[in-house]
């Protein structure tokens, strides 16, 4: 009989997660997230597997919480549609402006870094990013629906418009980049938007 586990898992998970965001994949050796958590190698192995998986099941975790998050801040009634877009884009530019250490996006970060030679983690950033745009574009249809924004324009073009945007808002902020030219590169995205007239 397998013996019950003396260590909280989330919490574990969580600071591994912190640890290979700030410091990459490649950057994060198995020995600091033992020493970060406090747990052996051998309790790591045999909770987690190898770093890889690890790795996989914290990036995994990460992607399900950020499209769940998304899906809570964009689903809603079409007379709301334009407003919870609005507040959605606004919020992922204040959240890149506070990020004062600049860790950015850990499903960009990984994408970034690990997709050319990982084909597991570039599918599970590929679904996420295509989820992301899913929920992006069900709210344009919304406002477009509301007549919030014209109808006459692809909404699935216009949700990638956005989440592009947001992207490089976040790599401008890993740059160090002004965060009052963060904040008015969201409300011109927004305000390219076309209006229904």
């Amino acid at each position: 009989m397998a013996r019950p586990r003396s260590f909280d898992e989330s919490a574990v998970l969580r600071t591994a997660r912190d640890r290979f965001w700030s410091t990459g994949y490649a950057g994060t050796k198995i020995d600091d997230i033992a020493a970060a958590t406090g747990l052996g190698k051998g309790s790591l192995y045999g909770a987690f597997g190898d770093k890889h998986a690890l790795f996989v099941r914290i990036f995994d975790d990460h992607c399900t919480a950020a499209i769940e998050g998304a899906r809570r801040k964009l689903e809603g009634p079409d007379g709301e549609a334009y407003q919870r877009l609005r507040d959605y884009v606004l919020a992922d530019a204040e959240a890149v402006v506070a990020d004062d250490i600049h860790r950015g996006c850990l499903i960009a970060k990984a994408a970034a870094e690990c997709a050319e030679h990982d084909t597991e983690i570039a599918n599970r950033a590929r679904a996420a990013f295509r989820e992301l745009n899913g929920l992006l574009t069900a709210c344009v249809a919304g406002a477009q629906r509301a007549g919030d924004i014209a109808d006459d324009h692809d909404p699935a073009r216009l949700a990638g418009l956005l989440l592009a945007t947001m992207r490089g808002i976040e790599a401008l902020g890993k740059g160090g980049c002004d965060q009052a030219d963060l904040r008015g590169i969201a409300e011109t995205a927004l305000a390219v938007l076309p209006v229904k007239r």
